[in-house]
């Protein structure tokens, strides 16, 4: 059982594995996104779509395990609307890590491309359907500014428990609480 300073090891281990590949396949994607054509481009488009297939099946885990171990235990007492947008925050960065791989997927699919991840091939190419191509990739582009709104805000919050508070929010993601 947790208590109100320790989290699971999971919990941590999902957590670093998700953030920690989000901000290198965010990266990637501004690095490549002005290349101009090229092999070498496709190639970083192919990691990239293979990283975010498995940011996807990461995350699913990671909402699996968040709904079986509950909402993670407060760190300490803070007012109702920090509260609240903390809550938020969670919420629609767990969101995210579905939203951004799941568009990246669909505008794949609406380009007529197969889905490979890493050169396996998971869903073959079809037809294309440039309005299910176009709808994705305007989400997929419109959830970046999203994500990194939702990055600093979860960051200021974090080092705001850690150092204002002191309440040993970052001791304890990193497993040390």
């Amino acid at each position: 059982m947790l208590n109100s300073r320790s989290l699971s090891i999971p919990t941590i281990v999902l957590h670093w594995l998700i953030a920690i590949a989000f901000i290198g396949v965010f990266a990637l994607g501004l690095y490549m996104v002005d290349l101009p054509r090229s092999p070498d481009k496709f190639a970083l488009y192919d990691i990239h779509k293979s990283i975010g297939f498995l940011i996807l099946l990461v995350a699913v885990v990671r909402i699996v395990w968040r709904v079986k171990e509950g909402a993670l235990p407060a760190a300490s007492e803070m007012p109702a609307w920090q509260e609240k947008l903390g809550k938020a925050v969670h919420g629609l960065l767990m969101l995210a890590t579905l939203a951004m791989p799941l568009s990246g997927i669909l505008m794949s699919i609406g380009g007529g491309r197969a889905i490979e991840v890493f050169g396996l091939q998971i869903i073959a190419a079809g037809e294309k359907t440039p309005w299910l191509q176009e709808a994705a990739g305007t989400l997929h582009g419109m959830a970046v500014y999203v994500l990194v709104a939702l990055f600093v805000l979860h960051g200021a919050g974090a080092l705001k428990h850690q150092f204002i508070d002191k309440d040993g929010t970052i001791t304890r993601m990193l497993g040390r609480a």
